[in-house]
């Protein structure tokens, strides 16, 4: 059998597949899926009759949303609309409501999730940034963060657009000059943008349709993205350049980059120094990119010949950011990216299904703090989820002294090549069952990682080859524990680990192997577990123990060594016996020692 290895460690949240030397990402997106049962029950579902004592959940939405989208989180849940909420007035309220629908107006804080006591479940931002809402601090209290990324794609590629060719003709200046009663024909001689060169400046969504509209002008298009490949760029007929090539050769240039602590003031004196004298500058993305201080200098200096901006780094502006509004040479519009009507009714019913399908349990494609799992990964693990998290909750209780699990192994037994099986969801729930039992962390597939670094458990992961059918995608999970003492020694190995492995058997989790021993046991119930001398009446004399202090025996069975060796009774519980019950079954001659597991 071959192995390929793979550790995780929790203090730096990457896992690396040692025998090819590649990284896997923990957290991004989930794709949007409907999951088994199980699922369900392990994912961040949220369960509104135990929540809120309501069997609809209610749902606050704090910026204006759309009829359409209302009307969707209407038909699922309670709904409140209360906007223009102060900071203060928001975290007042946030523990009443298990979704937050927001907008950009609304900052939602690592205040306001500690507010929420853990109630909130889900956030949903409607439209595409999200640099108003802490994604950090959602993970950590388990909150699915997710927004609308695609619905106002092409009202915001527009916009830019319009912005371009409004700031080549001088539309706005001369609109404002008839206005005031003037025919200024020369003053506002424009430029065309039929051979000009178009500088794209992040190639996602909004850039890849500005990029097309640009082509569609008679532009040259070229593009940067550190992300982007560069046959999905060339596929569009665009080039895929470095910053200082695209920002030095571009008679346009235009932002379509997202907002994160790398890309925070980009546009800065250095970056505007690398233009082009005479260069227009169009920001339909983010008012954070750009350094508006430079901006002004690079427009009074005529670097920049012209400037549209449709964001701002204050919204409504002050300061700084009005005395950009306010130069002659600027074009600005109040955030307006995606203020079609069209956009807007597509924002909201987009954000309201992903808000509705994220509290019944489905996994949103545009969750922005949960692993990337693909729909068909879900449905054929969906059956080993329970069996993952039962085997974490069986290994906490085999460990002696309370210390908990610092370091655990897994080993997957699987027919599939290492590179097609996806295990972090599996990753997530045995860490669920690990430290659910023995903290008060609410561990769900958003905040696994994050609960496992704070909790310094330490997981590696090994991937196992074997012969069995490609359709069983898993075979059998194996734990094994290392550096702590057992309440039950017959599950140490010779190399002093912990170890239990388990399987799905007809569709239910079963304990499959104690320490060396082979055992059949349904992981549903309570289980006595035995360590004896196999030998005739065992069954009995523990029978007789358990009846006549009125535990009923809900099923046994023995896994041996061999004929009259060492052996591993399983006896199934409805009650839990007390310890005087289990000091007498201990106390048998031919056992050696027994354990009761929750199971």
């Amino acid at each position: 059998m071959e192995a390929a290895t793979s550790i995780w460690c929790a203090s730096c949240n990457l896992s690396n597949q040692t025998h090819k030397k590649q990284s896997y990402p923990i957290l991004p997106s989930l794709h949007k899926h409907s999951l088994s049962t199980n699922l369900r029950r392990t994912s961040t579902t949220l369960n509104s009759a135990a929540n809120s004592g309501s069997p609809w959940p209610s749902i606050l939405v704090s910026d204006k949303l759309g009829e359409a989208g209302l009307h969707l989180l209407r038909q699922f849940g309670h709904v409140e609309c209360l906007y223009n909420l102060s900071s203060d007035e928001l975290c007042s309220r946030i523990g009443e409501f298990d979704a937050l629908v927001v907008r950009s107006g609304t900052r939602v804080t690592r205040r306001l999730f500690e507010a929420a006591k853990g109630r909130l479940k889900v956030v949903g931002r409607a439209g595409v940034g999200i640099d108003n809402v802490d994604r950090q601090a959602a993970t950590e209290f388990g909150c699915l963060v997710v927004n609308a990324p695609t619905a106002n794609t092409i009202a915001a590629a527009e916009h830019g657009i319009a912005l371009l060719t409004a700031m080549a003709r001088n539309v706005a200046r001369a609109d404002a000059s008839m206005k005031a009663g003037k025919w200024e024909r020369s003053k506002n001689v424009g430029v065309s943008v039929v051979g000009k060169t178009l500088a794209v400046m992040g190639f996602g969504r909004v850039g890849s349709e500005v990029a097309r509209r640009g082509k569609a002008l008679g532009m040259r298009v070229i593009a940067h993205d550190p992300y982007a490949p560069a046959d999905t760029v060339r596929a569009v007929g665009v080039d895929l350049v470095s910053f200082d090539e695209a920002l030095s050769t571009a008679h346009f240039v235009s932002l379509h980059m997202p907002l994160t602590p790398s890309t925070r003031g980009l546009f800065d004196d250095r970056a505007f120094a690398k233009m082009a004298k005479g260069v227009r500058f169009i920001n339909v993305a983010r008012g954070g990119l750009v350094d508006e201080d430079a901006l002004l200098r690079a427009l009074d200096s005529g670097i920049v010949a012209q400037a549209a901006v449709d964001v701002l780094s204050e919204e409504p502006p002050s300061g700084d950011a009005s005395r950009l509004a306010q130069h002659e040479n600027v074009i600005t519009t109040p955030h307006l990216g995606a203020s079609t009507k069209e956009a807007q009714e597509q924002v909201a019913v987009e954000i309201a299904e992903a808000v509705v399908g994220a509290l019944r349990g489905e996994l949103s494609a545009t969750a922005l703090n949960a692993p990337i799992i693909s729909p068909q990964v879900m449905s054929a693990l969906g059956p080993y989820v329970a069996l993952a998290e039962k085997l974490g909750r069986v290994a906490v209780q085999l460990v002696a002294g309370g210390t908990g699990i610092q370091s655990v192994k897994v080993l997957y037994a699987s027919p599939r090549d290492p590179d097609d099986l996806d295990t972090r969801i599996l990753r997530a729930m045995i860490t669920k069952g690990i430290i659910e039992p023995i903290s008060d962390a609410h561990v769900n597939l958003v905040n696994a990682d994050f609960i496992a670094k704070q909790k310094h458990l330490r997981i590696s992961e090994e991937k196992v080859a074997t012969n069995s059918s490609v359709d069983q995608p898993v075979e059998s999970i194996q734990l094994q524990i290392s550096g702590a003492a057992s309440r039950f020694e017959s599950t140490l190995l010779d190399n002093g680990r912990i170890s239990i492995q388990g399987s799905v058997k007809q569709g239910v989790p079963h304990l499959t192997r104690v320490g060396a021993f082979s055992v059949n046991v349904s992981l549903e119930g309570n289980v006595i577990l035995c360590h004896q001398l196999d030998q005739p009446g065992m069954i009995g004399q523990v029978g007789n123990i358990l009846g006549e202090r009125n535990v009923n025996v809900s099923y046994m069975s023995v896994g041996r060594s061999g004929k009259r060796g060492k052996a591993i009774m399983a006896i199934g519980v409805d009650e839990e016996p007390d310890e005087a019950t289990l000091k007498e079954i201990g106390e048998v001659p031919a056992i050696y020692e027994c354990v009761f597991l929750h199971l």
